[in-house]
């Protein structure tokens, strides 16, 4: 997910999806600028999905359209916040075994 909250532009949101044995590239699952950015971001938050801020890259992914797949141009940096996710999910599940 990514965020882009710059004082004089509009907030955008990105959510990302990928399923290794279905999806041949992380897709877009949702996408909004403004208040439907807030929506989401608050939703990641409440399910406990980490959240990436990078404006560049949620403005290039707000591009593209519900359930497409990410062009691989992108697949550098998607993989790069995919790890920062795994990782985070790894200190996450860390910290409830302690």
């Amino acid at each position: 997910m990514a965020d882009n909250s710059k004082k004089d532009k509009v907030k955008t949101a990105v959510a990302l999806g990928y399923d290794p044995n279905e999806d041949g590239a992380p897709k877009v699952i949702a996408s909004g600028k403004g208040a439907l950015a807030d929506k989401i971001i608050e939703q990641a938050k409440e399910n406990k999905i980490p959240v990436h801020e990078d404006d560049k890259l949620a403005d290039t992914l707000s591009r593209l359209e519900i359930g497409e797949m990410i062009p691989p141009e992108l697949y550098e940096v998607v993989a790069e916040v995919l790890v920062f996710v795994d990782a985070m999910d790894k200190i996450k599940a860390k910290d409830k075994k302690k």
